[in-house]
C-alpha cells in the first residue's frame, strides 16, 4: 500500500506540539502521544500494578481511559450579532495532522488535496453529520439554560497543504435587552474521543456594528466534567446588553 507524501511527513516528524488552550506557547508533548522504547519487565510489572490498582479503585473506569482522545482539534470562534441582538456563532475548526491524512485518504476522491463540492457533501454527511446528537460537540447554555443546537449552516470543509479545515455556522438567535444576557459555549466531546481546544492566537472574535456592549472570557469551565469526571472543558463566558 502506497503512503501519501503528507502522512510520510506526519510519521517522520512524529507528535505536533500539544497545546494549553488560550496560553501562547507549547506545552511539552504528552506521555501519551511520545513514542518510547518497549518496557522491561520491572516496567512492564509497574504499569501493570498500576493499572490494576486504578480498576480496583475506580471500577467504573476501564481500559478506554488511556486511549483517548484520538483526535486534537484547534477552534476559531466568531460571534455573530444583527440588529436584534445575539445571531450565531461562526466556528472554525483545524484538525491534527493523522485526522486529516484520514479524512483526505478516505474522501478526497480525485487526490487533487481539494475538497470539491461533491466531496464536501460526502464529508458533512459521512464525517461531520454523525455528532449532531452531541449538539455538533458545541454546547451553549442561555442564562444557565441548554440550548439544543438542532442545525448548522454553512458548512465547507478544506484542505490547507494537507491540514483539513471545518467551517460551520450555529444559528442561535437571543434578543439583547437593558439588562445582560449570559452565553456560555464549550466545545466538548462528551465521550473525548476528539479533545477541542480554543486557538492560542486569536481565539475570538466579535462581528457586530456596535449596537451593544459585550464582555467575553475563556477559560475553563469548572461547572462541567467530562470523561469519567475527570477533564473539566473550555468555554467562552459571554455578556452582552444594549447600550445606553
Amino acid at each position: 500500500m502506497q503512503t501519501s507524501p503528507h502522512l510520510r511527513k506526519v510519521l517522520k516528524t512524529g507528535p505536533v506540539p500539544y497545546y494549553n488552550p488560550c496560553m501562547n506557547r507549547a506545552l511539552p508533548t504528552p506521555r501519551f502521544m511520545e513514542t518510547t522504547p518497549r518496557p522491561g519487565k520491572r516496567t512492564a510489572l509497574a504499569a501493570g500494578l498500576c493499572f490494576f490498582f486504578a480498576l480496583v479503585l475506580f471500577p467504573g473506569i476501564s481500559g478506554r481511559v488511556l486511549a483517548h482522545p484520538h483526535v486534537f482539534i484547534e477552534q476559531h470562534l466568531a460571534v455573530v450579532f444583527d440588529d436584534k441582538g445575539l445571531a450565531g456563532f461562526r466556528v472554525s475548526w483545524a484538525f491534527d495532522d493523522m485526522f486529516s491524512v484520514m479524512i483526505a485518504e478516505d474522501f478526497d476522491g480525485n487526490k487533487n488535496g481539494i475538497i470539491d463540492p461533491e466531496e464536501n457533501k460526502i464529508i458533512r454527511e459521512k464525517a461531520f453529520g454523525y455528532i449532531a446528537p452531541q449538539n455538533y460537540y458545541i454546547h451553549v447554555t442561555i442564562d444557565d439554560k441548554p440550548f439544543a443546537v438542532k442545525f448548522i449552516t454553512d458548512f465547507k470543509a478544506t484542505l490547507d497543504q494537507g491540514k483539513l479545515m471545518y467551517e460551520f455556522f450555529i444559528p442561535c438567535h437571543v434578543t439583547a435587552i437593558d439588562t445582560p444576557k449570559t452565553i456560555r459555549l464549550a466545545p466538548y466531546d462528551p465521550e473525548y474521543y476528539s479533545a477541542i481546544y480554543f486557538s492560542p492566537n486569536a481565539p475570538l472574535a466579535l462581528d457586530q456594528n456596535g449596537d451593544f456592549h459585550v464582555e467575553t472570557d475563556i477559560r475553563i469551565d469548572k461547572s462541567t466534567l467530562i470523561y469519567y469526571d475527570m477533564v473539566n472543558p473550555w468555554a467562552l463566558f459571554m455578556d452582552f446588553r444594549k447600550k445606553g
